[in-house]
C-alpha cells in the first residue's frame, strides 16, 4: 500500500478495512490513488436487494476527516434514497457528518439503508412516490432491478467484446 502523503488516520482505516472486512462488505483502495476506493456490498438478506452485489466508488477529499467522504453507487438500483445518478441521500454523508465517523461506518450505514429504504426522505421522486403508493410493487420493482441489472450489463459487455 502506497501510502506517502496520506494522513495517518486514512492508512489506519484502510488498514483496517483490509483486515477487518465488514460482513457483507469489500473496499479496496485504488493502486493510483489511495484516496479512491472500489467497494462491493452485497445486498442484505430479506431485503430486496437480496443476491445483488452493488458496486460503489468512495473518495475521501483532502478534508477528510473534516467533511465527509464522497460515494455514490455505480451498480443501477431501484431505491428511493439513491437517484440515477447512484448518488446517496443518507444524513451522516450530509449535514450529520462528524469527524469521529470513519469510513466503515459509512459503508455500514450505506448497508443498512438497503435493508430500509426511506420514501420519507427520497433522492429519486419518481421511486419514493411508487414506494408509498404502493410498496408491495416497488418492492417487486427493486428485487428485479437487483436480479436483471448486473445480467443486462453483461450482456452488453459480451456482445461490445463479440463485436
Amino acid at each position: 500500500m502506497a501510502s506517502s502523503n496520506l494522513p495517518r488516520r486514512i492508512i489506519k482505516e484502510t488498514q483496517r478495512l483490509l483486515s477487518e472486512p465488514a460482513p457483507g462488505i469489500s473496499a479496496s483502495p485504488s493502486e493510483e490513488n489511495m484516496r479512491y476506493f472500489n467497494v462491493m456490498i452485497l445486498g442484505p438478506s430479506q431485503s430486496p436487494y437480496e443476491g445483488g452485489v452493488f458496486k460503489l466508488e468512495l473518495f475521501l477529499p483532502e478534508e477528510y476527516p473534516m467533511a465527509p467522504p464522497k460515494v455514490r453507487f455505480l451498480t443501477k438500483i431501484y431505491h428511493p434514497n439513491i437517484d440515477k445518478l447512484g448518488r446517496i441521500c443518507l444524513d451522516i454523508l450530509k449535514d450529520k457528518w462528524s469527524p469521529a465517523l470513519q469510513i466503515r461506518t459509512v459503508l455500514l450505514s450505506i448497508q443498512a439503508l438497503l435493508s430500509a429504504p426511506n420514501p420519507d426522505d427520497p433522492l429519486a421522486d419518481n421511486v419514493a412516490k411508487h414506494w408509498k403508493a404502493n410498496e408491495t410493487e416497488a418492492v417487486e420493482t427493486a428485487k428485479e432491478w437487483t436480479l436483471y441489472t448486473p445480467m443486462m450489463d453483461e450482456l452488453c459487455m459480451i456482445r461490445l467484446l463479440a463485436w
